[in-house]
């Protein structure tokens, strides 16, 4: 079953239809990205650096204006409401949360000073503040104990799970997760996947993450979508695209025969016409 055959069973959360953006009104750089999150699902968005994964995950929160760019066509809805034209606060109210590549933390501030910054946009009393502070600590037990340490000296793991707890305290339904393997060690890498399809599993979160790791990515992921030059090559069910002979050549290196060398691979994309 491919993600186009499973979001007819399941209703699409997010859907994001024919997407073209430009930057500096001269730079193309998605053109014609279409793709739906069901929902309580989690999709990877997959692709080499420069593909245009960043890109769509900040058309999708509207965070493209602040770095000159602009949804030049297409549409994007959240939960059946078209959401293009909103701004990322209006958004964040909706439900919907962006976690930044690169672990973005407020590095004068201690964790929990940081945690509860996510939490603007919510009108809740000290008890339900302190209760969402938990909620999080749950699922993130290292920060709790690191609750008073200023983010800028904590580790990179330490970092990210800071981001991603931060976007918890909003109680969004629905988590943009932007590289979240970037720069970690693998155990650190497994730790953070664990934990957002525990999030996912037991608080139904329903996640689109964008990740070079496709290995890791596809093992936690339900459905897939492939990225190259700004356009989806391939998608369908996470399994079926982690066993397909293409993605195993093309992103990882690996084919029947076994691994191959990084000259291998780069002959491999030379020849590979993926769009006609």
């Amino acid at each position: 079953m491919n993600a186009q055959t499973a979001t007819q069973t399941a209703p699409a959360y997010l859907s994001v239809n024919n997407v073209e953006v430009i930057y500096d009104h001269v730079i193309l750089v998605l053109k014609g990205v279409s793709l739906d999150v069901p929902e309580g699902k989690i999709v990877a968005l997959l692709g080499a650096n420069g593909a245009g994964k960043s890109t769509t995950l900040k058309s999708i929160s509207t965070l493209l204006k602040g770095e000159r760019g602009e949804v030049t066509k297409g549409s994007i809805a959240f939960r059946g409401e078209r959401v293009d034209q909103l701004t990322p606060n209006e958004l964040v109210k909706k439900g919907m949360v962006q976690v930044m590549e690169g672990r973005h933390c407020f590095g004068h501030l201690t964790v929990e000073e940081n945690l509860l910054t996510g939490a603007y946009t919510r009108s809740i009393s000290r008890g339900e503040l302190k209760e969402s502070l938990e909620r999080v600590y749950h699922y993130f037990p290292r920060l709790k104990t690191r609750r008073n340490s200023q983010a800028g000296y904590t580790s990179g793991g330490e970092q990210q799970m800071t981001a991603i707890g931060r976007a918890l305290m909003a109680k969004p339904t629905m988590i943009l997760l932007d590289e979240p393997s970037m720069g970690l060690a693998p155990q650190i890498v497994e730790e953070i996947f664990e934990i957002v399809r525990d999030l996912n599993q037991r608080e139904k979160v329903s996640f689109l993450l964008a990740e070079q790791n496709t290995m890791v990515a596809l093992r936690y992921a339900d459905f897939g979508y492939i990225l190259e030059n700004g356009r989806v090559v391939m998608e369908g069910d996470a399994k079926e695209l982690a066993a397909n002979e293409d993605v195993k050549e093309f992103y990882l290196g690996l084919s029947s025969g076994g691994r191959k060398s990084f000259r291998d691979v780069k002959h491999y994309r030379r020849r590979k016409r993926w769009l006609a």
